[in-house]
């Protein structure tokens, strides 16, 4: 196997892998997926605050 049977076969491969994604049958689902995790991390991550808020304020020697 030569790099340039490597490099063909790598390209072929990033085709295909694109084509899946530019496929109709997918449509605005990846959209959707992305917003909708997106949302999930942030819900994630105000819990968390919520959480570092009520530990500084039962703490009255904690920098603020």
């Amino acid at each position: 196997m030569t790099l340039y049977d490597l490099f063909w076969g790598l390209g072929d491969f990033l085709q295909w892998t694109f084509t899946l994604l530019q496929a109709d049958m997918i449509g605005n689902m990846f959209n959707y997926a992305c917003i909708a995790l997106g949302f999930v991390g942030l819900f994630y991550w105000l819990n968390w605050q919520k959480k570092f808020n009520q530990q500084a304020e039962n703490d009255p020697n904690q920098l603020k």
